[in-house]
């Protein structure tokens, strides 16, 4: 029987979210209807009624993998894209086509925890490559190469970072690939906040994608939930220059997922389609934007309890909570009561993101939904943090 660790984050969110007055725990982008879509693209062809609803294309559309792959810079070609029911599958099919018994993995941390509880419940041993906030969030190349191991098959990379909003620049993502290409390693990249790079600096480039450094052993996840805003259609995708990957994947996938959904499919590529991607992406920089520069401003109100790197893209914050000596809050506790109190929603990292063991004090909160839950969140929030706060334990 297959052993595998509770999901903490995702049974968090399945606890807590249906009752949540402030959902500040979200992490989609601010979610949108289909009128609000069609309302993104001069084009009304949304959904064809008179389609009969078989199953369809099997590994999706050529119009929606055409549009995937667009996404990448480089010329990658609609059959090396394969779509799933979300990324959360996709990840899961990726590695368990690619990881097993006696296979080393490393994996950057902190992170989502499918990325390394679904490698350790193949039977394959797991390091985590640690960063550290005192860095800023940022990934060591020689830590790195300290992990590798000779029977090491596999790199796992989630560039933007759940939770810490950190990126992977070009010349790290260079490092790594060149690391894996000594070593003849294949790097599994969960892209699923890209393109959502919206605090760079004037001059800082917006990190390329793993597909695009010509090392064929890659694989890159993607989703139309956070970036997108689409989370309801449930719709992802795997991509890799390497066909051998892509069929491996697809023959796994038969036993799990005969197709998306007609419907989805063709939401999914009205969405991705010019100029409505574009003019969705546009909508969605602008609200995190707008929404980080709100939540930085009440960062620095209450700067004696709350200390952070300010994430540079994606849609989340980790946050670490402490008392005015410095130490660190019981994050658990504290995420509890001011549920229960203020029906404010945040997810607890020592529980979802550091096995009770790491990231105690810390949180982490969603800031890119619609203006107003963050505005009505935070304001709920600053009052707890006058009347309650003080009275928490710590870690």
């Amino acid at each position: 029987m297959v052993r595998i660790n509770a999901f903490a984050v995702e049974q968090w969110m399945d606890l807590y979210e249906t009752s949540a007055k402030h959902n500040l725990a979200e992490t989609c982008c601010a979610s949108i209807s289909l009128n609000d879509l069609l309302a993104l693209s001069p084009k009304k062809d949304l959904v064809d009624y008179t389609q009969k609803q078989v199953y369809g294309a099997i590994r999706g559309s050529e119009a929606l993998r055409t549009n995937i792959a667009k996404l990448y810079s480089q010329s990658l070609s609609a059959d090396r894209v394969l779509v799933t029911n979300g990324a959360i599958q996709a990840n899961f099919l990726a590695l368990y086509t690619h990881v097993g018994p006696e296979d080393h993995v490393i994996c950057q941390y902190p992170t989502y925890q499918q990325l390394y509880s679904v490698p350790e419940s193949f039977g394959a041993e797991v390091s985590l490559w640690r960063s550290e906030e005192g860095n800023g969030w940022e990934m060591d190349l020689g830590k790195l190469r300290s992990l590798i191991r000779p029977n090491t098959t596999m790199i796992i990379l989630n560039n933007p970072q759940n939770p810490t909003g950190a990126i992977l620049r070009r010349e790290e993502l260079q490092g790594i690939v060149d690391i894996a290409r000594e070593h003849g390693i294949l790097i599994h990249s969960d892209e699923v906040y890209r393109p959502l790079f919206h605090s760079l600096g004037s001059e800082q480039e917006v990190p390329p994608s793993i597909l695009e450094f010509g090392y064929e052993n890659v694989i890159a996840t993607g989703s139309m939930s956070k970036a997108f805003s689409l989370a309801g259609i449930r719709l992802g995708w795997i991509a890799s220059p390497n066909p051998e990957i892509i069929e491996a994947c697809a023959s796994a996938r038969d036993y799990t997922l005969i197709s998306v959904g007609q419907i989805d499919d063709s939401v999914a590529a009205h969405a991705l389609s010019s100029p409505c991607v574009e003019n969705l992406l546009q909508r969605n920089l602008r609200l995190s934007r707008q929404n980080l520069e709100i939540l930085e401003t009440f960062i620095e109100e209450h700067n004696w309890a709350m200390k952070w790197t300010k994430p540079k893209a994606g849609t989340t914050a980790f946050i670490k909570f402490v008392d005015r000596e410095g130490r660190a809050i019981d994050d658990v506790v504290f995420c509890q009561r001011l549920q229960e109190m203020t029906g404010v929603m945040l997810v607890p990292g020592s529980q979802c993101f550091g096995g009770g063991v790491d990231f105690r004090g810390y949180v982490r909160l969603g800031y890119v939904q619609e203006n107003q839950v963050i505005v009505d969140g935070l304001n709920t929030l600053r009052q707890f943090m006058r009347d309650k706060y003080e009275k928490l334990p710590l870690a």
